[in-house]
């Protein structure tokens, strides 16, 4: 079965950008398995959850300023059950002030993990 080629892009791109908590959660039953686990780092444990992950991205969307969005700095590309895209943080048209990547494994049409690699600074 094809996976769903725009999982991943849709993830950082609805869900990541979107600052309406509500609207988030929503879009996460389209893309996110009910029991994903998203990896931030190496050293912490999972974020398992549409409501964590949500959580999670109301707590790092107010350190933000309003004018914060992602965006993709390479195309996306999947092996099989794997995707990768690679994106940036900062307001547009100015230098992000972060980058990196992000890899998902899917299953049944969904993303089942998500693992965040941060670019060093």
């Amino acid at each position: 079965m094809e996976t769903h080629t725009k999982l991943l892009e849709e993830s950082l791109l609805v869900i990541w950008n979107d600052r309406n908590a509500q609207s988030r959660l929503a879009a996460m039953t389209n893309i996110y398995a009910q029991d994903i686990h998203f990896y931030e780092s190496d050293d912490r444990e999972p974020v398992v959850g549409h409501e964590a992950i949500n959580n999670l991205i109301s707590v790092l969307q107010a350190q933000w300023p309003l004018d914060f969005k992602f965006a993709l700095s390479q195309s996306f590309l999947k092996n099989h059950a794997v995707q990768h895209i690679a994106w940036t943080l900062g307001a547009p048209g100015a230098e992000p002030v972060a980058s990196g990547m992000d890899i998902a494994v899917v299953e049944d049409d969904k993303i089942k993990s998500l693992y965040l690699f941060l670019d060093k600074p």
